[in-house]
């Protein structure tokens, strides 16, 4: 479950367009987890949304987790 949050956060670091992080997402997790972890980062204000469709992690309000060694090369992957 943190790692899903945690590939979330750098995934809308790399990519703020929502639709853009649903697609490059999609061959990792379900729409469904990305949904709810979207719902959770912003319920918890780690991110925010700017717009309709644009993401926005709130580093002025937390910083980002660490990229645990298994994550980035993932991310660099989307």
């Amino acid at each position: 479950m943190n790692e899903k949050v945690i590939l979330i956060q750098y995934a809308i670091k790399k990519y703020e367009n929502e639709a853009t992080l649903f697609e490059k997402l999609q061959s990792i997790l379900s729409e469904k987890d990305i949904q709810r972890n979207i719902d959770t980062l912003i319920g918890t204000q780690r991110v925010r949304r700017i717009g309709p469709e644009v993401l926005q992690n709130n580093e002025s309000h937390t910083e980002l987790p660490d990229l645990p060694d298994n994550l980035k090369l993932v991310i660099d992957q989307l």
